[in-house]
């Protein structure tokens, strides 16, 4: 009986948690559109991480559902990245996505200290699901399926496409989310990404 309450419990969680989520890429969504894309979301270098504290901290349901879904974006990233370790590619593309993987990895050991600094369980929600800018399974099998020539152009879409989602979440959760220390991640992460982005539309000639 225990163990069955404990399921339905963390269920419901789960659920709430998704409900939140697609209400963070909404807000998110609905600020992008409201702001653009000004010169002030396109630093020309990514700014210096921040220690996140260890003291206890109090998460609201977006607070939440922005770390729960910024985890699994993160390591689709990367795995997108470690990917392209097998595969050719240009010497600079190389050196940005190896500096994207190195921000990523910073990112993930802030957010889940956040997490543990508020008491919150790690949640693998998402799986499986298409949620915007997420590297699903599905698209990294596609690319390990790609022609060498294809893979360059291929990966640059599904990582600027992570990217501008995470700058939109980042966004979202510095409106709605209730945790100083988290919106102050989120804004050093949304610096990071808009200096990621501009990096990479230089690597692509974009602009």
């Amino acid at each position: 009986m225990n163990e069955h309450h404990g399921r339905r419990t963390f269920g419901a969680h789960a659920w709430r948690i998704v409900g939140v989520a697609v209400t963070l890429v909404a807000t998110a969504l609905t600020v992008g559109l409201t702001r653009g894309r000004g010169s002030s979301d396109h630093p020309s270098t990514a700014p210096s991480a921040a220690p996140v504290t260890t003291a206890p901290v109090l998460l609201n349901g977006t607070d939440d559902a922005f770390i729960q879904l910024l985890i699994p974006m993160n390591e689709g990233a990367l795995a997108l990245i470690d990917h392209l370790d097998t595969r050719p590619a240009d010497a600079g593309l190389r050196a940005l996505v190896d500096d994207v993987r190195v921000a990523h990895q910073g990112e993930l050991r802030d957010l889940r200290g956040l997490l543990a600094a508020g008491n919150v369980a790690e949640l693998d929600i998402h799986e499986g699901h298409q949620m915007p800018g997420m590297v699903t399974d599905e698209s990294l099998a596609e690319l390990r399926g790609a022609p060498d020539a294809e893979v360059p152009s291929r990966a640059v879409a599904l990582l600027r496409a992570h990217l501008a989602q995470t700058v939109l979440l980042c966004r979202g959760e510095q409106t709605a989310g209730g945790s100083p220390e988290l919106k102050a991640l989120a804004g050093r992460i949304q610096q990071a990404r808009a200096a990621e982005l501009s990096a990479l539309d230089r690597q692509a000639g974009v602009g």
